[in-house]
């Protein structure tokens, strides 16, 4: 049978019921077979049918063109109106983007002179970008939300640009009180712990002090060749005096580079509360431990460092890791609430997060903290000398070159 062949309403039904074999079929464009529809519906005069023979010639075009009833509805409504079956061509090309490849690579950026960051913290470093430091280029970025800023990490524009531990053994004394510090809204109450560079060929690495300030998060870093008393206690001076307000109060874990005499006669001299964590609290610490992953890990990795090489870290730590951290780089800073149950849950809103200088400045009375000679105007300077991603990328080049002289010595002696 051929389509010729099909004259009549009942030739088709006919067909449909299976009565006769088909022998033509539809290939082409999609051109081509608007073409042939158009001519089916003129061959039988579709709009003078009744309803029920215009079903019959529907579902003559549903078998054999492979269309669904809906398309065929739309393109017999487009006949109806026009007499013809046109190709339309798409007028709009789907939603405009509003973040662009060059976004992107400034996001990128951002997380490369950050060390990517949360997306919490890319986000308010790009809003002090524009806001404070006035570089345009950062104003869409600025407006974006977290959810989708974390989409853009995963484009493929953004893709194309971009060991052991030690623990400290505990040892039972008697030195320092086994209590959790109470700040009560006051800076000085500092929190502090030690990281360990790595062994290699049983050789140990150098040795990080971090020390965080609790209610501001200021933070000072030392770098030390061994934990004994040579080298420990004058790291834990340098960073007593680096705090530009008066220290109250000292924090730390159970370890006896610590706990220990020499220690408690220096906390005592300066009249500072010295504290330890207790028992099955993980929390008492909680602070520097965070503090070591999001900043010394981030900065210095998990390799081995020899010990020779701590004067020159600890220089990098005092000219440029101390102020990108205090003075560039957004923290959260938690909010303590009670629950229905009456339990208090500590929660994090994007609106609190700020450089922990601009936390410092944000207390109330401030100036009074403060150590004699040193003023906000001072700190300020500092503060604003560079903006966020200048510092970050003062940062990254310093970082470069220690690491390059580092592995360039460390082969030559090999």
């Amino acid at each position: 049978m051929n389509e010729k062949d099909l004259t009549s309403i009942d030739e088709l039904l006919m067909f449909l019921e299976g009565s006769h074999p088909i022998a033509f079929s539809i290939c082409g464009t999609k051109h081509e077979y608007y073409k042939w529809i158009q001519y089916t519906l003129v061959k039988f005069q579709y709009l003078k049918l009744k309803r029920q023979d215009k079903g019959v010639v529907i579902r003559y075009l549903m078998k054999i063109s492979g269309y669904s009833r809906q398309q065929l509805t739309r393109l017999i409504r487009q006949y109806s109106k026009t007499g013809t079956i046109k190709v339309r061509h798409a007028t709009v090309r789907g939603f405009k983007r509003r973040y662009t490849n060059g976004d992107i690579q400034l996001l990128a950026s951002m997380d490369a002179r950050h060390d990517t960051p949360s997306g919490h913290a890319v986000k308010k470093l790009c809003e002090r970008a524009y806001e404070l430091f006035n570089q345009s280029e950062y104003q869409n970025l600025a407006s974006i939300s977290v959810a989708h800023l974390y989409n853009l990490r995963k484009s493929t524009s953004y893709i194309r640009q971009r060991r052991t531990f030690t623990k400290t053994r505990p040892k039972a004394s008697m030195i320092g009180e086994r209590r959790k510090p109470q700040p009560n809204g006051q800076p000085g109450y500092i929190r502090i712990d030690t990281v360990h560079q790595g062994d290699q060929d049983k050789q140990k690495g150098v040795y990080h002090i971090n020390a965080v300030d609790e209610v501001t998060q200021f933070e000072f870093i030392c770098t030390v060749e061994k934990i004994s008393e040579h080298y420990f206690m004058p790291g834990i001076e340098y960073l007593l005096d680096a705090f530009p307000f008066t220290i109250k109060g000292f924090h730390a874990d159970n370890g006896s580079e610590y706990i220990n005499n020499k220690v408690a006669k220096l906390l005592q001299k300066l009249l500072v509360d010295f504290t330890k964590s207790r028992p099955r609290k993980s929390t008492d610490n909680g602070l520097a431990e965070t503090k070591n992953g999001s900043v010394i890990r981030k900065v210095f990795g998990y390799g081995h460092i020899h010990q020779r090489w701590a004067p020159q870290i600890n220089d990098f730590n005092k000219q440029y890791l101390s102020l990108y951290v205090n003075y560039h780089r957004p923290c959260f800073f938690p909010k303590t609430i009670e629950d229905p149950k009456g339990k208090l849950r500590k929660i994090y809103n994007y609106e609190d997060m700020t450089t922990p200088y601009e936390k410092l400045k944000s207390l109330t009375r401030a100036e009074q903290y403060l150590k004699p000679g040193v003023t906000f105007e001072i700190l300020d300077a500092i503060a604003y000398e560079m903006t966020d991603n200048e510092a970050a990328d003062r940062l990254q080049a310093a970082r470069q070159h220690l690491f390059k002289t580092i592995y360039e010595r460390n082969e030559k002696r090999a």
